[in-house]
């Protein structure tokens, strides 16, 4: 009797081995390290942080606007992902592969694209601006930059699941008696529910952390359109690391609590629908 399946892959031991020094090594040796060096601060110094009003305000702009583009471009990308998946028309392998441009696009590239787009005199922002509706240089911008960036993690996390919908399923549901509206939220929605979740994590932690397409199309206006990584980036040119690292580790450690209670939430997803 074998006691063990044989496999291709290494032991437990090893696996785990390699898993935990590659974490240890790339993930949580600089966070500990950037948690160490904030831990300098003491309470007084993260207390005086949290009660700047310049940092708060950058704080609610980047994750504020981080979890609407998250949510926006999930919505969109569970429709793009089903037009990608589910069609067939001219040009759609060009529009499949042009969904990973802001993957490579650098995102100083971006910034500077999106700016001369939506800025007052941009092909988009000068056609809105009569209507008074300004996009470049305020929150909005912020928004649009956000979405650019987070689309790809949203299409490309729910595209698999649709592609491995029995569309018999749906044919069982209309030939039941179902409507339109009820084949999709009852036959199509709940497998992809954990994709979309997944998608919105990935989504709404590159939105938190997004720069550089960022600071070109928000003006940065403080207490209007600052995020917090820029205000990391302008304590560093000051040379005040304590508050750079302050700010960091009090994003770090919201981006965690968030980040913590969607995955929860997927999980709770995953295990009711396994159970359904």
């Amino acid at each position: 009797m074998r006691l063990k399946e044989p496999s291709a892959l290494p032991g437990f031991g090893l696996s785990l081995g390699y898993t935990l020094l590659y974490l240890s090594g790339i993930v949580l040796f600089p966070l500990a390290v950037l948690v160490y060096r904030a831990a300098g601060v003491g309470l007084s110094g993260f207390g005086d942080v949290l009660r700047d009003p310049r940092v708060v305000a950058a704080l609610k702009t980047s994750f504020g606007i981080a979890f609407a583009a998250a949510l926006v471009a999930s919505l969109f990308g569970l429709l793009v992902a089903w037009v990608l998946t589910r069609y067939r028309f001219p040009g759609r392998r060009l529009l499949d592969a042009a969904v990973d441009l802001p993957f490579a696009l650098p995102t100083a590239v971006a910034g500077i694209a999106l700016a001369a787009l939506y800025a007052p005199n941009g092909w988009i922002g000068a056609l809105v601006e009569p209507l008074g509706l300004k996009l470049a240089f305020t929150p909005l911008g912020i928004f649009v930059a956000l979405v650019f960036v987070a689309l790809p993690f949203a299409v490309r996390t729910v595209q698999p699941l649709i592609g491995e919908i029995d569309r018999e399923l749906e044919e069982a549901a209309a030939t039941l008696g179902a409507s339109r509206a009820e084949a999709v939220f009852k036959v199509v929605l709940p497998p992809l529910i954990p994709g979309l979740l997944t998608g919105f994590v990935l989504a709404f932690a590159r939105a938190v952390g997004e720069y550089g397409s960022v600071i070109f199309v928000a003006g940065n206006l403080p207490f209007v359109s600052e995020i917090a990584p820029l205000l990391v980036v302008i304590k560093l040119e000051e040379y005040d690391y304590a508050g750079a690292t302050a700010i960091a580790t009090v994003m770090l450690g919201i981006s965690f609590l968030a980040l913590l209670v969607i995955n929860l939430l997927e999980a709770y997803a995953r295990r009711r629908l396994g159970h359904a």
